[in-house]
This record gives structure tokens, C-alpha cells and sequence, in this order.
């Protein structure tokens, strides 16, 4: 009976209102940009609804037509009571034959195995209709997800990415397994019930009618009640699910910094509110539905002691008063049905406006609507008038031209914020320069299909994910084809061959949750092992070596004079050995190039940013 709002600007802005490192409450601007995408995506809901139910639209007519049947089945059943008791039940005992009894009988058998078929050909045939549309709003939001650029997932929290794909996709399909039903079935018996108890007698039907006002009534007022709060439960179960999520992914900080207490603190208090909430939303459930039964029983007290009077009079039969009381009971039960659909409606559609929210945010670098198509490539990787910020007014490459000859190694140095793996950002195409180009071998970047380029430029940093799986599936992550010899050669290459066969089970070992069985420096050999067999032409390492042990480094360090040979390689390294490998030498500052030399040029020169920094380093290892 969950339900949410129809007003996404709120929910959606309670949900980044999350409990996080920084507190329950986000930022003004994060709140100001969410608002800015919900305005935009208003009114996608019915447009996505449609464009997932179109294939099935034979499916859903068919469905339309069996509740049809299996409700004009329902609703002969009283009827047909009615006519058993009034022609096939005599009066008074005769030794007439009970053929019109048996007959109705017949019929009323009838009318049950065709109702019970109806309704198992119903629940098979939907469920599979619901299954299909709910696989494919899955399939769609989690290829989305993928293509949407670093920016759009910086801004996007995972608590709401998960919610996307769970409460929201629950919530579309609960509409789409009781709530289309239950509304059908439910205008069908009302309309239905109504008009043959008008047929079977006009004065009784009316009075049995009589109770329609206070029936709207308290619809009405359960509608608006239970629309705001489960509104406020789902609100409450999204804060619940994004404080889980960020609590769990940086479970090492909180133990490290003993936040446990702080995080059980929030977790309990949004837990309670969620807690108060479904309270609440019970109460509604516990006063509407014992309220519709009491005006139900009543009517059917004030039928039954009206009808007794008439058929005593003789102006109705008895089958007539039975089947007035069985069509009563009937006549109820929709209308808890129909409240229910509008909440579950209300939620499924807050959830749709959501997700199509998502499936129409533009990827940052889109791709090109006529790719080029690169034959071969030698690596040259160049920087023409180049203009980047991530935040509007505020310039983190102010404006470069550089050019990386095919199969040369740069090494990028600077201090923290002074552009370098911005730079390697852009060369890779997870941003797209404000101004200027990017270029691969003269092509614009603009111009290459992601696959494309994702074959020929291969990024490695300092974060070297780990999904689940073995360690030879994870080195085979980008070229999933490649043969267990294949994989074997890599790891070598690398030097990370050794240490691999010294686990438990070799290459099939498991790594855990993000590599979580392996140390830092394997961890970075195996991602490193990654790199090598995808084989690409312009190689990127971000900090790639800044987490090796003595011992590992010197094992990477011996391995990248291979790897790296051949090929373009830019590296963004905090250490003097990773440096020194390099045949070019950039020294960034404030996004600009304020050096550029060799090793042993700028070093040589005994001044500058360089020298200083090289200095620093034996300083550090004296």
C-alpha cells in the first residue's frame, strides 16, 4: 500500500536531503539542481508508461476482455441464486421434478469454473506481461546509468540510484499486478452491482443506494489522508536506504574513525521516523476499512429489515431479498479497491516521472551522430586551444595546446588541483573541452564512437576497481574473450604472476567485494595485468603506483618498461622512480603547462618547478 508523491520537485529533494558524512541535510545548490532536472522531466510518466505498454497492446485488450468475463461471471452468480430459489424451489413439497433447480445449479456451476478459469488465465497471462515491462524498465534505466558521464554520477548519489531500481520499479509493479485490475474489477462490480439492483426492484435498489454519500465521503477523505502519508513513508524509506548505502560503501572510514555510534544515532532516528510513518499509514487503513464494513453491514441490516417487510407484503420474492444481500456484499469491496489504486497509481507514478527523470538526462559526451571510423592507430594524442571547467566562471584549464608525439611517455607533475587528471579526463572523453579540441591521431574525439575510443585509450587510477569474481575475470574485464593463456601472460608481464599462484586457487581465487581479499599494490598489479591485455594504443595511468609497497613498486616499475613500450603513455605520478622512466617531462600549474623537457633537461637546469620538486624527493628518501 505504499504509495508517493505526485509532486517529484519534493520527493526528490528529500531524498539528497540524506544523512551523510556531512549531515541529514545537503546543500542549497544540490536542491536547486535537482529541482532544475524535475522541471525539466515533468510529464514524462505517461509518456514512458505508454511507450513499455505498446508492445503488449494486443496482451492488454485480451486481459480487458477476460476481467470482463470473469466479473459478468461473478455478478450472474446472485442472479442465478435468485432464480433457484424463486422458480426452482417450490413453496410447498410437491412430487414436481427439480429440473429448473438443477438447471440453475448447472448454471451456477458454470458461472464458478468460468470465473476460476478467467481469473488463473488472468494472473499467468499479466503476470508474465508485468514481468516483461518491469525486465525491460531494468534493462533500460541500468544501460542508462552506464552511458551517463562522471559528471551526472558525481551529482547522483548511490542510495538514489539503488532506490531507482528497487522502490521505484516495485512500486510500477504493484500498479501493474493488482492496481489495473483491482480498478477495472472495481468499477466493473459497482457499475454492474448498482444497476441490477435498480433491475431487481427499483425501491429496494434505491434504498440499498442510500448509502452512497457516506461512502464517498469517507473515500474521499481516506484518499487525501493516505496520499500524504504514504507520501511521507516513502519519503522516510528513501532516507532509510540512502543512509544504509553510504554507511555500508565507506564501512572502512566509519571504523576507522569510530562513527559507528554517530551512524547508529541517524540510522535509529530515520528508522523511527519510517517506523512512525507506516504507523500512521496503518491507522488510515484500521479506521477506513472497519468504516466501510460498518456502513456496508448497515445497509445490509436496513435491506434485510425493508426487503423482509416487502416480501412479507408479497411485493418481492425471497429470491429476490437473497440476492439483494448477496449483490450488497459485493457492492463493498470495490470501494477499498479503488481507494487502494489511487495510492498505488499516485506511487507508480511518481516513480515513473522519476525514472524517465533519469533515461532522459543527456549523456555529458554524446555520441557522434556521424562517428569516424579509425583504421589504425599510432597514438598521437593532441590539445588544441583547450578550455575546461567543471563549474561555470571558474576555468580549470584556462586554455593548452600540447602535443603527444605516437609512442611517447609524458609524465605530468604538479601540485594538487593543478590540472593533471583533468587533463587525463579529457583525453580519455569522460568530459568534453568547454572550448578547443581533443584529438587521436588528428581525429576529433567528438567524431569517435566510445567503443571506439575505449578500445585505444585505456585509463588506470588510482582507485583500481575490483568487481566480484575471480581474478582472471577481472583481468579480462575489458576484453572478455581473451583465453586463460592470454590472461596468464598478462599477469607475467606485469609481474604479478607469482603472487597470483600463491593464492588458495590461483587465477580463480575470488577477490571479494571490491578486491577486498587482495592488498593495495596486488590490487593495482591485477588492474594494471587489466590494462596491458586490453592492449590500447594511448595508455593513461592516474596515480596508478601510488599505493605499491617498496617491493611492488620495483616489480611495476621493471613491467611498465615493457608495457609502456611502443605505445603513448601519459602518467600522473607523485614519485621520483615513476618520473623518471618518463621520455617528457610537464610540469602543470593552474591548468597551464609552465614546463616541458626532458628528466635530465630540467633537472640539469638546476632551477625551477622541477629541480625543486626532484630535490624534494631525495630529500624524502635520504
Amino acid at each position: 500500500m505504499s504509495t508517493d508523491t505526485p509532486s517529484q520537485d519534493q520527493s526528490e529533494a528529500d531524498e539528497r536531503r540524506q544523512p551523510s558524512w556531512r549531515g541529514v541535510a545537503q546543500v542549497d545548490d544540490d536542491e536547486a539542481a535537482e529541482r532544475e532536472r524535475s522541471v525539466r522531466f515533468s510529464g514524462g510518466s505517461g509518456a514512458l508508461l505508454r511507450e513499455l505498454l505498446a508492445p503488449y497492446r494486443r496482451a492488454i485488450w485480451l486481459l480487458i476482455g477476460v476481467v470482463v468475463v470473469e466479473n459478468a461471471a461473478r455478478l450472474s452468480i446472485p442472479y442465478l441464486v435468485k432464480e433457484g430459489i424463486d422458480t426452482g424451489i417450490p413453496p410447498i413439497r410437491t412430487d414436481d421434478n427439480l429440473t429448473p433447480l438443477t438447471i440453475v445449479v448447472c448454471l451456477v456451476l458454470v458461472a464458478a469454473v468460468t470465473q476460476a478459469v478467467a481469473r488463473n488465465f488472468f494472473l499467468v497471462r499479466s503476470g508474465l506481461l508485468g514481468q516483461n515491462v518491469l525486465y525491460e524498465v531494468r534493462r533500460r534505466v541500468f544501460r542508462h546509468f552506464q552511458v551517463l558521464s562522471p559528471a551526472f554520477h558525481d551529482d547522483y548519489t548511490s542510495g538514489r540510484v539503488i532506490s531507482r531500481q528497487t522502490s521505484d520499479v516495485d512500486a510500477i509493479y504493484e500498479m501493474l499486478e493488482t492496481g489495473f485490475d483491482g480498478l477495472i474489477t472495481a468499477a466493473l462490480t459497482l457499475v454492474g452491482t448498482a444497476g441490477i439492483l435498480l433491475f431487481l426492484d427499483l425501491k429496494l435498489g434505491l434504498v440499498a443506494l442510500a448509502c452512497g454519500p457516506f461512502l464517498f465521503l469517507l473515500t474521499n477523505w481516506f484518499r487525501r489522508a493516505s496520499s500524504a502519508s504514504y507520501r511521507i513513508t516513502r519519503e522516510k524509506v528513501a532516507l532509510v536506504i540512502v543512509h544504509f548505502v553510504e554507511s555500508m560503501g565507506g564501512v572502512q572510514a566509519v571504523q576507522a574513525f569510530r562513527r559507528e555510534p554517530r551512524n547508529q544515532e541517524i540510522f535509529d532516528d530515520v528508522n523511527d521516523q519510517y517506523r512512525r510513518a507506516n504507523l500512521h499509514a496503518f491507522r488510515l487503513v484500521a479506521f477506513f476499512m472497519p468504516g466501510i464494513k460498518l456502513i456496508g453491514n448497515v445497509t445490509i441490516a436496513v435491506v434485510l429489515l425493508y426487503g423482509g417487510y416487502l416480501a412479507y407484503n408479497g411485493d418481492v420474492t425471497v429470491g429476490v431479498l437473497a440476492a439483494f444481500l448477496l449483490y450488497l456484499r459485493q457492492f463493498f469491496e470495490p470501494m477499498m479497491e479503488i481507494s487502494q489504486f489511487y495510492n498505488t497509481f499516485q506511487s507508480a507514478s511518481a516513480a515513473l516521472d522519476k525514472l524517465a527523470g533519469v533515461l532522459r538526462e543527456e549523456p555529458g559526451v554524446p555520441e557522434p551522430e556521424e562517428p569516424h571510423r579509425l583504421q589504425e592507430t599510432h597514438g598521437e594524442v593532441s590539445f588544441d586551444a583547450v578550455r575546461f571547467s567543471y563549474t561555470e566562471g571558474r576555468d580549470v584549464i584556462p586554455g593548452l595546446d600540447l602535443t603527444v608525439p605516437a609512442g611517447q611517455t609524458i609524465a605530468l607533475v604538479g601540485t594538487t588541483g593543478a590540472g593533471k587528471t583533468t587533463l587525463a579526463k579529457l583525453a580519455t572523453r569522460f568530459y568534453d573541452p568547454v572550448e578547443g579540441t581533443v584529438r587521436l591521431d588528428g581525429v576529433d574525439l567528438r567524431r569517435l564512437t566510445a567503443d571506439d575510443l575505449r578500445e585505444r585509450v585505456v585509463m588506470v587510477t588510482q582507485e583500481n576497481y575490483l568487481f566480484s569474481g575471480t581474478i582472471a575475470d577481472n583481468i579480462r574485464f575489458g576484453r572478455p574473450e581473451a583465453s586463460m593463456a592470454e590472461v596468464e601472460r598478462a599477469a607475467t608481464a606485469l609481474g604479478a604472476h607469482d603472487f597470483i599462484m600463491a593464492l588458495p586457487d590461483g587465477y580463480q581465487t575470488d577477490v571479494a567485494n571490491r578486491g577486498g581479499r587482495l592488498s593495495a599494490g596486488q590490487r593495482q598489479l591485477v588492474a594494471f595485468a587489466r590494462a596491458f591485455l586490453a592492449d590500447p594504443a594511448v595508455l593513461i595511468l592516474d596515480e596508478a603506483t601510488s599505493s605499491l609497497d617498496v617491493p611492488s613498486e620495483r616489480l611495476v616499475q621493471q613491467a611498465l618498461q615493457t608495457v609502456l613500450a611502443g605505445r603513448t603513455a601519459v602518467i600522473i605520478a607523485h614519485r621520483l622512480s615513476t618520473v623518471e622512466i618518463a621520455d617528457r617531462v610537464l610540469v602543470m600549474e593552474h591548468g597551464r603547462i609552465v614546463e616541458d623537457g626532458s628528466p635530465a633537461e630540467l633537472i640539469g637546469s638546476g632551477e625551477g618547478r622541477f629541480a625543486d620538486l626532484h630535490d624534494a624527493w631525495l630529500e624524502s628518501l635520504a
